[in-house]
């Protein structure tokens, strides 16, 4: 397990690298602006298309760890929801193109902000492939697609530049390639690893199952709840920061936040090697070894959070440029607000290996609140200042009642008791 992670954190921190360059290359070409511009069109097309699709990224991973993978219908079904979702949120994105302009991007022609909804498709074919190989345990594939998800952009998006097309123009068409060309190679990898060249097309698509199709949405959503809530913790102060500040504080923000999210890196791949191996394992083994986990990451965040914080002005500027050294500040408050991720990535591990994701959910909804309170409250005023000390709040306090929660529950007397309060159980 040790080694999975550790291969995991190296393909995030390729992946981070990758977003490095590209934001950099943006900022170039088209200063704080465009960077506002990009971190958008990279959160609100995936946001769209996972709702759509009633959480199935998150579903997919258990579905696939737990033994159901032989049903069969298992893969029609699961198609036809990635399917249907992926046409719905198309739909509503274009329908909505003009609101979408108007809040966030309201020097860009709204024709451009429709075309934008393509990404909506390509995102979601992506984050499906992803999270099909991490139920399958595919770690090398998994590793590959993560890192290659944000590496691929860069060349993706000098290819329009070399054309003569600049702009957000630019920046939706790198996107939308980049998506196509790891979405593909993350679905061969999915084929080869079923066996499906062998079976024929038919294990592809079929007639979906429509109890099946219930049981997954009713852990999609559950599980999605605490997802939409975790990407609104991370990307609320973005949204409302971009609607009262505009793009180009946005833009050094956006270079801010993805800076401490660094330290967010373990916690996130133990999250990720971790949960489908708990939901093989029986309750009291799964215990332990969350449990024992917690400790370690908890001081090795803590230890790494002191270096960078220190290097943040020093990689600011380097990276980005003088323009950006208002964005050295927010930087330092959010890596304090870090120092709990490894940790809580365990616990969210644990709660979703364990069939209950909505136990996730609640904690999450309880640091949504303070986001939202602090951030109406203080943005308006502090501009990126608020939004970072917003989003530090509501890290640690739902990090803390994660890491609270794994520890009562996974104590002997209370792990059965606490999934009969709850009401949750494996689907």
């Amino acid at each position: 397990m040790i080694r999975s992670v550790l291969s995991n954190t190296s393909a995030r921190l390729l992946a981070i690298l990758g977003l490095t360059l590209a934001t950099v290359l943006v900022a170039r070409t088209g200063g704080p602006s465009a960077v506002g511009e990009y971190a958008l069109l990279r959160m609100l097309p995936g946001l769209v298309g996972v709702l759509c699709v009633l959480g199935l990224p998150g579903a997919l991973a258990y579905f696939l760890a737990v033994p159901r993978r032989d049903l069969p219908r298992l893969w029609p079904t699961l198609m036809a929801i990635g399917a249907a979702g992926a046409v719905v949120g198309t739909a509503l994105w274009v329908v909505a193109a003009p609101l979408l302009a108007k809040v966030f991007f309201p020097h860009e022609a709204p024709w451009l902000i429709a075309a934008a909804g393509a990404t909506v498709a390509t995102q979601l074919a992506l984050t499906l492939g992803k999270t099909a190989l991490q139920g399958l345990e595919d770690r090398r594939g998994g590793d590959v697609v993560i890192a290659a998800e944000e590496l691929a952009f860069l060349p993706c998006f000098v290819l329009p530049l070399l054309v003569g097309v600049h702009g957000i123009a630019a920046i939706i068409l790198g996107l939308g390639l980049a998506d196509v060309v790891v979405a593909v190679d993350a679905w061969r990898r999915v084929g080869r690893r079923l066996g499906w060249r062998r079976l024929g097309v038919a294990c592809w698509w079929g007639r979906p199952d429509k109890d099946f199709a219930r049981q997954v949405a009713s852990y999609g959503l559950r599980g999605q709840v605490g997802g939409l809530i975790t990407l609104l913790n991370l990307r609320l102060d973005v949204a409302i920061l971009g609607a009262i500040a505009g793009p180009a504080v946005l833009g050094g923000y956006a270079v801010a936040s993805k800076y401490a999210e660094l330290l967010r890196l373990p916690g996130t791949a133990l999250t990720w090697v971790f949960y489908p191996r708990l939901a093989k394992l029986d309750e009291q083994r799964a215990a332990e070894l969350a449990r024992r986990l917690i400790r370690p990451t908890l001081a090795g965040v803590a230890a790494a959070a002191i270096p960078v914080a220190i290097l943040a002005g020093p990689v600011m500027r380097l990276l980005y440029g003088a323009s950006f050294a208002p964005a050295v500040t927010p930087a330092r408050i959010l890596v304090a607000g870090m120092i709990l991720a490894g940790a809580s990535g365990v616990a969210s591990a644990y709660l979703y290996g364990r069939g209950t994701p909505g136990l996730n959910s609640i904690v999450l909804g309880a640091g949504l609140v303070v986001t939202v309170v602090l951030d109406v409250t203080l943005i308006p005023r502090h501009g990126a200042l608020g939004a970072a000390v917003a989003s530090t709040a509501a890290y640690l306090s739902t990090d803390a009642l994660l890491i609270v929660l794994l520890l009562r529950l996974s104590a002997p007397r209370a792990r059965r008791r606490a999934t009969l309060v709850i009401g949750e159980g494996t689907p």
